[in-house]
Formats: structure tokens, sequence, C-alpha cells
């Protein structure tokens, strides 16, 4: 019997169009899937499929559904941020592959006819999908201060200056090759993803990008990310990306080893920085230098749950990578100087403090006051897996913004029907008789004292979190 008992798989999404990324903020712009990326994310999908579920396999699951998907024991969450449509699709590709058309999906009516699916039994599979604006788990380094000045110390460092200066004959000579896009060290994501792009899609720029550029400029662009989204310390604000999406891979990898619980897969579709970050932070990038900056389009990280050799009974992981589809298996490698598996207790204590797993505490990470949270609450939302009771962080704006209208209609409505009343008052005494009696009597016609008008005192919400 195979020792797996489930996996996280962290994958990067597919071949897209051209993306533009502020080389200062990493803010991004618009992108699309392509046929060729959906067709390598499925070739992923069809590949988790044969190492997890298919009978035979050294590594297959044993509990697992493989034929018709159990919404129980599969959870996915899908980044719609930056790329975010390239990573939907990809996802859905994945998850084609993963779980494919199967013609049991189908269900007999009341009047003894049967329906098959879709598409010859199209399988459904809904996903979490996890947008900035509310939870920060898998795009946390946009929006963040703190990175944002990694990003500048990274630029003014003498290295990065001296590497600057050793390659600025080879940017020169590549503007020819990028049509008005700034060739500056800076800037060399979007120089490659330029490249890149057209190198994959448009046969005259193929025909005349001279052979070495590509991988001049490849080689530029893992230095520059591996150097933005790392850092020497696990905890610093360089691995960021990793520090959030290792909240959601540690609360499934307990809860995979945990026989009472049925998650038994948990897919992470992402785009490249986390990845990088994680290698770092497990120190895979130490035994293996190949590995530091982009991996390739459709490339994944398996990161199983396995169980110890008799008599031990712990449970351990084992981590796998494949870099894109230009290799056909995973490669096995080495975690926290481990020369085999490491056992799971290892693994989560190494990591566990590293993690960010609020909004709170990305905040304070971050400088960022983006949910105005001025103090911590008493309970903290988390960032995660939705579905095993951690809600998503939601911004209390909209619950501030309303109760101050609600108190400013109060008072407005409050003082307009005293306006209203003092004048009715009025008219009535300009209309009724008055003797001078009544006047040197102390008639109460007007008033003695003035009107005092209480506002109730209320509490700010700002520090809530949601």
């Amino acid at each position: 019997m195979s020792a797996v008992k489930g996996v996280v798989v962290i994958a990067r999404n597919g071949d897209r169009l051209e993306c533009y990324q502020d080389p200062k903020t990493y803010k991004y712009g618009p992108t699309e899937s392509t046929p060729f990326g959906e067709s390598q994310s499925h070739k992923l999908g069809t590949l988790l499929r044969d190492i997890y579920l298919t009978g035979g396999s050294d590594s297959k699951i044993p509990r697992i559904s493989t034929e018709l998907v159990n919404l129980k024991q599969v959870h996915v969450r899908v980044k719609t941020g930056s790329e975010g449509t390239a990573v939907f699709d990809s996802a859905t590709a994945l998850l084609q592959g993963l779980f494919p058309p199967n013609t049991k999906n189908r269900e007999q009516l009341a009047d003894g006819s049967v329906v098959v699916a879709p598409l010859g039994g199209y399988q459904y599979i809904p996903v979490e999908t996890v947008e900035p604006y509310n939870d920060l788990s898998l795009e946390s380094w946009t929006s963040c201060p703190s990175f944002e000045k990694h990003i500048a110390r990274v630029y003014s460092s003498d290295e990065f200056k001296r590497k600057a200066d050793e390659t600025r004959h080879f940017l020169t000579k590549l503007k020819d090759f990028t049509f008005g896009r700034p060739t500056t060290l800076e800037n060399i994501w979007n120089v490659y993803d330029y490249v890149n792009t057209q190198l994959t899609h448009n046969k005259t720029y193929a025909y005349r990008l001279p052979p070495t550029y590509v991988n001049q400029v490849r080689d530029l662009v893992n230095w520059h990310e591996d150097k933005i989204f790392s850092d020497s310390d696990m905890n610093g604000i360089g691995n960021i990306a990793g520090r959030t999406t290792m909240h959601s891979v540690l609360t499934a990898l307990e809860r995979i080893s945990f026989d009472g619980d049925p998650l038994q897969v948990l897919l992470i579709e992402t785009t490249y920085q986390p990845m990088i970050s994680f290698f770092h932070m497990t120190e895979i990038a130490k035994n293996y230098p190949q590995l530091k900056g982009l991996p390739d389009y459709a490339s994944a990280i398996a990161i199983e749950i396995r169980a110890g050799p008799a008599p031990d009974q712990r449970d351990f992981v084992r981590v796998k990578f494949r870099n894109g589809t230009n290799t056909d298996d995973f490669e096995t490698l080495s975690v926290f100087g481990h020369r085999g598996d490491i056992p799971l207790t290892e693994f989560i204590y190494r990591l566990e403090n590293s993690v960010i797993d609020s909004p709170y505490d990305w905040g304070k990470v971050c400088g960022n006051n983006k949910y105005g949270m001025i103090e911590e609450p008493a309970t903290t939302p988390e960032m995660g897996i939705k579905t095993i009771g951690a809600e998503l962080a939601r911004p209390s704006f909209d619950l501030l913004f309303g109760f101050m209208l609600a108190v400013i209609m109060l008072f407005s409505v409050y003082t307009i029907g005293a306006f209203i009343k003092t004048r009715i008052q009025a008219r009535k005494r300009i209309q009724l008789p008055v003797t001078a009696q009544e006047v040197q009597e102390g008639s109460d016609l007007l008033p003695t004292q003035p009107h005092k008008i209480v506002v109730a005192d209320y509490k700010s919400v700002a520090g809530r979190r949601y």
C-alpha cells in the first residue's frame, strides 16, 4: 500500500499573454491565458492524476475517490489578483486533467430517465477564489510599504549596482528587440516577459532574435526575482509571498495528517512569487541553486504527507518539484538539509513562527493600516482554507461608514424636525392674541431655556476585523 496520505500542490499558472508589473511596487496590468497555457496546466493535472489517483501508482492516495470528485476530500484555492484570469483558467484546465469527464457523473430522474452531465460527464469542481481586497494570503506583496522599501534596498545595494554595470552592454544591444521598453536591470522582469511572450507566439520575432539573447535575459530575470522574493532571514519581508501562503499549507498538512478529517488534496493555483520564497524558507535553494528564480509556466511543488515506516507512528513530509512541462516527472528535494523525508512535526515547527496568518499581522509587517486595524482584536480572522472555519478577512470600512451615516441622518432628522416645530410655534404666536397681562405673568409661549441637542456617544469600530 502507498505511504502517501495526502498532498498539497502549489502550482503556477500556464502560459499567458504579456503582463506588465511595476518594477517599484509590483502592481500589475491585465493579461489573458492562452490555449498553450491551458494545455500546459491540463498536462500537469493529468500527471498529478497518474501519480495520486491512479491504481498501481506507488504514490496513490489510498482513500481518495478517483472517478467522481468528492468535494470533502479536495479543496482548491485560486489567486485572482495579478495574472488573475490566467491563473483561474489554469486552475480550471488542471482540474479537468485531475478529474476528467466521467459518464458516471449522472443521475436518474423521477420519470426514470437518466441524465449525464454535459461534455461527457464534465465535473464541475468549485474553487475558492482568493482576491487581494479581502484575503491577502496569495498576493501579500502589493500595497505593502515595507516590501516596497525592500525592493528599493535591493536596487540600491552594491551587488545590484555591480550587476547593472556588468550587464549594461548586453541590455543596450537588447533595445532593438524590446520596442521602447526600458532595458534596465530594474525593469528586467518586463523585458523578459515581453521577449518570452514574443518568442513563444510570434514567428517573425523568433526568426529575428539572436539565439543566445533569451538565455541571457532569462539568467538576469532569475537573479532579479530571486533577490526580490527572498530574504536572508526566514521572517524577513522578502519572504512575504511564502510567509502568507504557508498558513494554508501548514493547516492543510495538519488536516491531512489527522485521520478524522476527510481532506486529502489541497491545490493552490497561484503565480511564481510564493514558490521562490518557499525554496528559500525551506533551505531548498541552498542545495539546488538551479531553482533560484522564475519557475517555468505550469510548474508545481508537491508537498506529500507520508506515513512513517513501522514501527514509527509519525507522519513525514516529502517535497517534490516539477519545473514546467520540460520534465516528465517530479524531482524529490532535500528540505532543511534532510537527505530523506522530514518529520511533519519538525517541518511545521521550523516554519510556523514565520507564518503571517491574519490581516492584522500583515498590517504590522507591511506597515499598512488597510483594514483600519489600530488595535489587535480579541479574535483574529485567519488567512487560509475557508472551509475549515477560517473566515476570510474583510475590511470594516463598510460597517464604519454605514454606522456614521446612520448617526448623521438621525442627527439631521432631529435637527430639521426641531426647526420645523419651532417655526410652526412661531407662526402660532404671531396669529394668537397675547395680552399684556400674559406677558407680564411670564407666559410660556416663549422658551426661557435654550434647547439642548444630545447625540448618543458611540464607540469607534475602526479596530474591528472580519
